[in-house]
């Protein structure tokens, strides 16, 4: 029997168990995406073009997700915008409104423009409402609009709301963006999504710098981290078993640390990379192996202070 083999009878065999015993420990999805295809609207995402697609073009509404996670021990989510429509905001919040499933939501307003302000305060009414994400996606670029008139002190008022920053699909310019963003607004808290999806800089002198970036940015207690979009293709094939992917999370690790650091999946967008078992199931054993303090923090307790969200169930924890 052959490493690769070995290894992937491992990972079938860690899926069997976490599938069949569940996780000890709560789980906060901090990272999913709800929206319907099937609305009269339509979706901006999944493209329209992509309606032969399967994998995601499709609803994806809290049932399912609460079907896929059964016996996982997921006993809540955060759902992050997929849409620059404005009134896709609000209706987000009606799905969340119907279920306790969701803790919290993170919505698509646009820092700089006229009426961000109004915006803001009409959302923030609803206290699932914790924050926006702004970053690589609609055609956006956090490292150009910081320098937009309005753009600081919008997010600002963000950041005095008691509201959150999101920033996605991360590249050099957006990291080393965001450690001059929280330079202007010490008290902003920002979340760094899908950093093990971000392709390092070819250049030695350029991984020197994003690596010190992060290190900044981990040393501002104010700043968080998602271990989301963990499997990558590679010439056409997706890795499941653990080793292939562990030296890129050590990495991650030990610049962020175990307070800072938290579970999103990213679902349903990470089905294209492979099931959520298959997802889970790598960083429940990668995470689980660092002890049971270490899982806890990483599957709960630091989405409490990153996002500051709204308990709805019994089964979900807080911190006493």
């Amino acid at each position: 029997m052959n490493r690769r083999t070995f290894l992937g009878l491992a990972a079938s065999s860690a899926a069997r168990n976490v599938s069949a015993q569940g996780s000890s420990i709560p789980i906060i999805d901090t990272h999913i995406h709800l929206f319907d295809p099937r609305r009269p609207q339509g979706v901006p995402w999944p493209e329209k073009g992509n309606k032969d697609d399967k994998v995601l073009y499709r609803p994806a509404l809290p049932d399912r997700f609460r079907r896929l996670t059964t016996g996982l021990g997921i006993v809540g989510a955060i759902e992050v915008e997929c849409s620059p429509w404005l009134e896709d905001n609000q209706w987000v919040l009606d799905v969340a409104a119907k279920d306790a499933l969701i803790v919290a939501t993170v919505g698509d307003l646009e820092p700089g423009k006229p009426d961000f302000r109004q915006h803001l305060d009409r959302f923030h009414q609803n206290p699932l409402f914790r924050g926006i994400r702004y970053g690589n996606l609609w055609g956006r670029n956090l490292a150009e609009d910081m320098s937009g008139a309005g753009f600081i002190a919008d997010l600002k008022a963000v950041a005095d709301a008691d509201l959150g920053l999101d920033t996605a699909n991360q590249d050099a310019a957006q990291i080393a963006a965001l450690v001059r963003l929280t330079d202007k607004i010490p008290h902003l808290r920002a979340v760094i999504d899908h950093l093990p999806q971000m392709v390092p800089p070819a250049g030695p002198k350029a991984r020197k710098q994003v690596e010190a970036d992060l290190r900044e940015l981990a040393a501002r207690p104010q700043v968080f981290l998602k271990l989301s979009e963990v499997l990558r293709r590679i010439d056409g094939q997706v890795p499941v078993d653990l080793e292939y992917y562990r030296s890129r999370l050590d990495e991650i690790w030990e610049i962020f640390g175990v307070d800072r650091i938290m579970y999103g999946s990213d679902w349903p967008n990470s089905d294209r990379w492979g099931s959520y078992q298959q997802v889970f199931n790598l960083v429940h054993e990668y995470v689980t192996g660092k002890g049971v303090a270490a899982a806890e923090k990483f599957f709960w307790k630091n989405s409490i202070p990153a996002y500051r969200w709204v308990k709805r169930a019994a089964n979900q924890p807080e911190i006493k």
